[in-house]
């Protein structure tokens, strides 16, 4: 199994959260302390130095919004008025609260000259009165290494209409936070992460300060990099936008350091180039990342604005990395995730969906997942296998992320996951085979999941069969039982379906084309059932083809499926509508 070494030993995970909490418990009232207050608070930084730039692009509406007095993040809202102050009321929830502290909206403030500056300027100020000393939410190592990085890169803007003693307040304040974020020893994930907002703030702090948190910052990038960008450019994570945000910090610092004449370390330009590979990999058709292992897909000049300048831009995209793979045909494309999820401290955001795919017609998406991730505001259940286009067994789970104290405690890590092998691409002119399998369903069904995908360029047809293959002889009535199965093809909120007058084959229309798509099976049957689609952090909601099988336990059982055009759209829309169920 590739999950944490506390999946194979009994009580685990729960021995491990109670050690951690006792062992964290004598540094919080630590870090309370005036006599750590005094030291994250010295030496002081001496003005400002590099203006650090981050290449993620502003929302200028997100500011407009602010200006008047309303933030809105992933679809909720908190209404102040103008010159309100949000820090001295609830959130809507917490994940709202998040977003507000970790002061991503900084950018987009800015991005509205005086103005903009001047509210920015308002809302840090009441915000450090409030919680500039430590605090345990505020501080929090997720929340604060975004509020480091947004205040280093906006520092400029902030410090500019403020008086010379707000100015000196805001640089001390930035210099405490990042060399407190530097000190924490929470484990490899987001260490690299860490370490690159601090590296930031090091460079736009003057000084002896400033020196010392980038210099220490720069020792610890060398160490944590090559753990978290794997040679081939894939974070640890295995999420295509845990890369990505990683490859935006990175430019952000190596930018910063060219501004102080100052060479980056050689491991940070490996990663800088690994990373970039990654980016272009996951890009996919629509200019937007695959939504996949935590990742969402993210809007397209978001994207963009990561490979601005960036001079491999041209380079040709391999077809496989990460244990990601990508079919290219002339109107489809896919991409199958065909490896195991992270473990241990990096599975916090991954997802128990095996062999999960996600297929575009020319620049539309048209089969997807959950697209869940952290900042996402669906439940952790979208991490399951049903909330992806894959196979699953009789409702069961093949993984789940631990729950409660545990979360709490060590992260909703991915617990009881399965192992991906069997993994053999195929490449002609002819087509491209990819064949991959798993054990999720071994423990509790003594079945392995084996899917086959064919990819025809000339015929632009993804084929596809899933099949459930017994692991042992089985006999008498055990062998006879059967489990039922599924296979689903979650669909774009912009896509819709009709099923046909046999009851399996289900003709798919994205909204504003002219075209369509079959979906055949020799399934027992075809349903739609309603689903969830995460995109810009907002639940959108949708529909999903669900195509039932059996499979004996003694002799398995398979489903075949292929997708394929509809060059006469109006002729069998007209032909299935009215025998069509939704």
């Amino acid at each position: 199994m590739p999950g944490s070494a506390l999946d194979r030993i009994p009580g685990g995970y729960p021995l491990a959260a109670a050690a951690l909490a006792l062992w964290r418990r004598p540094g919080v009232e630590w870090r309370a302390s005036r006599l750590h207050q005094w030291l994250l608070s010295h030496p002081q930084p001496e003005g400002l130095s590099a203006q650090p730039r981050d290449l993620r692009p502003a929302d200028e509406e997100a500011g407009r919004r602010i200006l008047a007095g309303g933030f809105v993040f992933g679809g909720e809202t908190l209404a102040v008025g103008p010159r309100g102050d949000p820090w001295d009321r609830a959130a809507p929830s917490r994940r709202f609260a998040v977003a507000l502290h970790r002061f991503g909206w900084l950018k987009d403030l800015t991005a509205h000259g005086d103005p903009g500056g001047w509210e920015a300027l308002r809302l840090t100020l009441a915000w450090r009165r409030l919680f500039g000393r430590w605090n345990r939410f505020a501080w929090d190592s997720q929340v604060l290494e975004r509020r480091v990085f947004n205040i280093a890169c906006a520092i400029a803007s902030l410090s500019a209409p403020a008086s010379e003693a707000e100015a000196d307040q805001i640089a001390a304040d930035l210099a405490r936070q990042g060399r407190y974020l530097l000190s924490l020893g929470e484990g490899p994930a987001r260490a690299a992460e860490r370490a690159a907002a601090a590296g930031v703030a090091g460079a736009a702090l003057g000084g002896v300060a400033g020196e010392v948190l980038l210099g220490a910052a720069l020792n610890r990038l060398a160490h944590d990099l090559p753990r978290t960008v794997l040679p081939d450019g894939g974070h640890a994570s295995r999420s295509p936008q845990a890369a990505l945000e990683l490859f935006f910090d990175l430019q952000t610092l190596d930018d910063a350091l060219a501004q102080h004449g100052v060479h980056a370390p050689d491991e940070m330009m490996r990663a800088l180039d690994r990373l970039g590979g990654a980016v272009r990999f996951f890009t996919l058709n629509d200019g937007r990342l695959a939504a996949l292992q935590g990742g969402e897909a993210t809007t397209a000049p978001y994207v963009a604005a990561a490979r601005v300048g960036e001079e491999a831009i041209d380079r040709a995209v391999p077809a496989v990395r990460g244990g990601y793979h990508r079919l290219e045909a002339r109107t489809l494309q896919v991409l199958a995730d065909a490896a195991s999820p992270a473990a241990g401290a990096w599975s916090e955001a991954a997802c128990a969906q095996p062999l999960a795919i996600e297929v575009l017609a020319g620049a539309r998406r048209l089969i997807v997942g959950s697209g869940w991730s952290p900042d996402a505001s669906g439940p952790q259940a979208l991490r399951l296998v049903d909330a992806a286009s894959t196979a699953s067994v009789s409702d069961a789970a093949c993984g789940a992320p631990i729950q409660g104290f545990q979360a709490r405690t060590l992260g909703p890590r991915l617990r009881g996951a399965y192992e991906v092998s069997g993994v053999d691409r195929q490449q002609a002119r002819s087509g491209i085979w990819l064949e991959a399998s798993h054990d999720g369903w071994a423990r509790r069904f003594g079945l392995r999941h084996e899917r086959r995908l064919y990819l025809d360029p000339e015929a632009d047809e993804l084929r596809g069969e899933d099949a459930l293959v017994p692991l042992t002889q089985r006999g008498g009535a055990a062998g006879r039982r059967f489990a039922p199965f599924v296979v689903r093809f979650h669909l774009h909120p912009q896509v819709s379906a009709l099923i046909a007058r046999d009851k399996t084959s289900v003709l798919l229309k994205v909204e504003g084309e002219d075209t369509g798509w079959w979906l055949r099976s020799d399934a027992q049957e075809a349903t739609l059932e309603p689903a969830v689609h995460h995109q810009d952090g907002v639940t959108r909601h949708g529909q999903q083809i669900v195509l039932r099988g059996q499979a004996r336990l003694d002799a398995g059982g398979k489903l075949r499926w292929k997708l394929s055009a509809a060059h006469q759209l109006g002729e069998a829309a007209a032909v299935d509508a009215g025998a069509a169920s939704a």
